[in-house]
């Protein structure tokens, strides 16, 4: 789709995917929202072990839309060591480890140049961010599946509430590997077209790459006009089942719920909804369900996955991102290649973009294992 905000706002306006057909090694074909060019980034001088595709996405992440120069001002504002880091991933740089396996030598040893701590591991972006950006406060990465990096906006704002941190960075990155290709064409979850979410013919999902961050402050006692309100959040963990979400929807209804309590509203103030929507068979209609249960059959909503694909670990910054977009603009994105939509399914799915109102919106990040995060946004002015 692009890097920053007027490319990410443009291609959604535009209803303009980011997805391609591609064919991997081994016969798994299918449509992947790939990001150009991460091969040729360099990263920072002193930075050098840490080189891996993750953390070169992430490096190109920070530098869009004055966010260092923001973070410097709360730097200067609030101190390094009162800045939290609040990040998430779910591959980290496994990348870099499939290379340096097919690297090893006689042996079976591993190449002494490969860096494990700096890229598979998965606090690698954290000790990166936190480098980068000069912060020095409490840092954690999440991994929870594909609720990873909603989940960390909920960390972020425990620490803030309880006084620890004034400010936070939120956010993460996924990149494309083998393993993840692999992994979910092994369960059958991958299309061999372009994700179509809510679609009766839908028959997987598209597997993304990306990356975003937000700086999360405590509340001014004036609010700035153009800033956006972390209004509530809502998580639940359902169990149900390994990679199936509960076919009722419980997990996913729980975490709505919990955010609408959280944000002391009612189901009528949201907007908006956008949805985890993969284009999955059962994870859809569970979705749809739960939406239905807690809002009715009023309440717009979209899935932007049909743009992006399926990032993993980076959806729930992706998607907040995205929904921050509907709520400046004024606009409620469409799901691009989603034609008829299953008729089983309940929800006031919206297929092509439109302005409308937006001062609230709720986005949904629903995860493997059954780990569930919504958020819920709102204008601040």
């Amino acid at each position: 789709m692009g890097s920053g905000l007027p490319a990410t706002l443009s291609a959604l306006e535009a209803g303009r995917s980011g997805l391609r057909h591609q064919t991997f090694a081994g016969g798994v074909d299918t449509w992947t929202g790939t990001i150009d060019g991460l091969d040729t980034v360099k990263l920072p001088a002193g930075l050098a072990d840490f080189d891996c595709r993750n953390n070169r996405m992430a490096a190109v992440a920070l530098q869009q839309d004055g966010f260092t120069d923001a973070v410097a001002a709360a730097r200067q504002k609030y101190g390094a060591h009162r800045i939290g880091l609040f990040l998430g991933t779910s591959t980290s740089g496994i990348e870099q480890t499939e290379l340096a396996y097919e690297q090893r030598d006689a042996s079976g040893r591993l190449p002494p140049d490969f860096h494990y701590a700096e890229t598979h591991n998965s606090f690698s972006v954290g000790r990166f961010a936190a480098r980068l950006l000069d912060i020095t406060g409490p840092a954690v990465v999440v991994s929870a599946a594909c609720a990873t990096t909603a989940k960390a906006f909920g960390n972020a704002a425990r620490m803030i509430e309880a006084g620890i941190i004034d400010a936070a960075i939120v956010g993460g990155a996924d990149t494309l590997c083998s393993t993840t290709i692999y992994g979910f064409h092994s369960l059958g979850l991958v299309s061999s077209n372009p994700c179509h979410p809510f679609d009766a013919a839908r028959d997987g999902i598209s597997i993304g790459e990306g990356a975003g961050f937000a700086l999360v402050e405590k509340l001014p006692a004036q609010r700035p006009a153009d800033a956006i309100l972390l209004r509530g959040f809502g998580e639940s963990s359902d169990a149900y089942h390994m990679s199936s979400p509960h076919p009722e929807g419980i997990g996913a209804r729980m975490a709505m719920e919990r955010a609408l309590q959280s944000a002391k509203l009612s189901p009528a103030d949201i907007d908006y909804i956008n949805v985890h929507g993969t284009a999955t068979l059962v994870g859809d209609a569970a979705e749809d369900r739960a939406v239905v249960e807690v809002f009715g059959r009023q309440t717009p909503c979209s899935s932007t996955k049909g743009y992006t694909g399926h990032t993993l670990g980076a959806a729930g910054i992706v998607e907040t991102i995205i929904s921050a977009l509907a709520i400046q603009h004024n606009f409620i994105p469409g799901s691009v290649h989603t034609g008829k939509i299953d008729p089983a399914l309940q929800s006031n799915f919206l297929t092509q973009g439109n302005s409308a109102p937006v001062n609230r919106v709720m986005s949904n990040s629903f995860g493997f294992g059954g780990s569930n995060c919504s958020l819920i946004l709102e204008r601040a002015c």
